[in-house]
């Protein structure tokens, strides 16, 4: 049998989202006390990786058990681990899914939000980065509009990853205001290791004065990751959303 996991993570701790020898991270730690609780040994697959000190406010992974575990159990079960976990790592559902559902390959579209702070506030030096001086908002909106002409974002992907292909459909790309927090909201069926902090820190330079709008565009165009500008801080990116077919809106409707 399969089940879905559904969870929520502070990433300030942990190298990541992916299982690794000699550091912490969140699958590690997810397996451990849900093996414990299953009584079995679990391992989990989950939608994508984060990269280190990175949050998810919504992350999904899957499971195979050869436990067939009813409704009550599985809350049970959830309840037990959720006990068990650190207070960085919540997970809000566990169900079972057909056996070919998969969390990697069936999601359709990821979403990060990057959090900015204009004002120095000790409060969110947490979760936001603080950029000093002003930022050319409009003008970094119209370099970000460039992102859906392309595909290939290989200028904003970690050097020497063993990733198969750096083509990437972008769905959205924008900056907006919350509360006075600035935010760069990006979605696409699938994200490179490091892409949005490298796209967040050169759209940042673009917003300095630093890069112009046709710096950026060769930039992209070069397929280099050397031209890029810096990979902006982990800390105050989240992933925010995984889409999968049905999935999202049974959740809904059971958190409701």
């Amino acid at each position: 049998m399969r089940y879905f996991v559904h969870l929520s993570y502070n990433g300030a701790a942990y190298h990541g989202w992916q299982a690794q020898e000699n550091a912490p991270s969140v699958q590690a730690e997810i397996e451990k006390c849900l093996g414990l609780k299953a009584k079995e040994t679990i391992s989990l697959t989950g939608c994508g990786r984060t990269d280190t000190g990175v949050h998810a406010r919504n992350f999904f992974a899957h499971f195979d058990s050869e436990t067939q575990f009813t409704e009550h159990e599985l809350v049970h079960l959830t309840e037990k681990v959720n006990a068990f976990l650190p207070p960085d790592i919540v997970i809000h559902h566990i169900w079972q899914v057909e056996n070919d559902f998969h969390a990697r390959f069936d999601a359709q579209k990821r979403t990060y939000h990057y959090y900015i702070s204009q004002y120095k506030n000790p409060f969110r030096i947490a979760d936001s980065y603080y950029i000093y001086g002003d930022l050319n908002v409009p003008l970094m909106q119209k370099a970000a509009n460039m992102l859906f002409e392309y595909d290939d974002f290989t200028s904003f992907a970690k050097l020497h990853s063993q990733t198969r292909t750096n083509l990437c459909k972008i769905y959205a790309a924008h900056w907006f205001d919350e509360n006075g927090m600035l935010i760069f909201r990006i979605s696409a069926n699938r994200f490179l290791r490091n892409m949005v902090r490298s796209i967040v820190g050169t759209l940042l330079e673009v917003g300095k004065g630093k890069l112009s709008l046709n710096d950026f565009r060769s930039i992209i165009e070069a397929k280099d990751r050397c031209f890029a500008g810096f990979s902006a801080p982990a800390h105050a990116l989240f992933l925010e959303e995984v889409v999968y077919e049905g999935i999202n809106d049974a959740l809904g409707a059971i958190h409701n």
